[in-house]
């Protein structure tokens, strides 16, 4: 069994927001990076909430970012809570907000 629900390969996001927009579960957030094009880099900040539903894998068109087959690992399944989450990193321009910051 994985380790990770999802993870990335750095070298190859842009940056580009895509994979958090398509979270449904708030799994992803953006990390600011000058080093990185568009100054930012894709994180997974809550890897326990992802349910396996692949669409940050399917839409990335870096192909950077990577998801467990579901035989692979045990997927959570969606909450209002995650929902939320999601819901707030989106209106945040894909950064995790503070809030989220303090309780890592």
């Amino acid at each position: 069994m994985s380790e990770n629900p999802v993870w990335v390969n750095e070298k190859r996001c842009k940056g580009c927001d895509i994979c958090v927009s398509m979270c449904p579960a708030g799994v992803l957030s953006m990390r600011l990076d000058s080093k990185m094009i568009l100054g930012k880099v894709v994180e997974v900040s809550f890897p326990e909430s992802c349910i396996g539903c692949r669409e940050c894998e399917l839409h990335c068109p870096d192909f950077a970012i990577f998801v467990a087959e579901k035989g692979e690992y045990k997927f959570a399944k969606i909450n209002q809570e995650s929902q939320l989450r999601g819901e707030k990193i989106k209106a945040n321009a894909f950064l995790l907000p503070q809030e989220y910051r303090e309780s890592k």
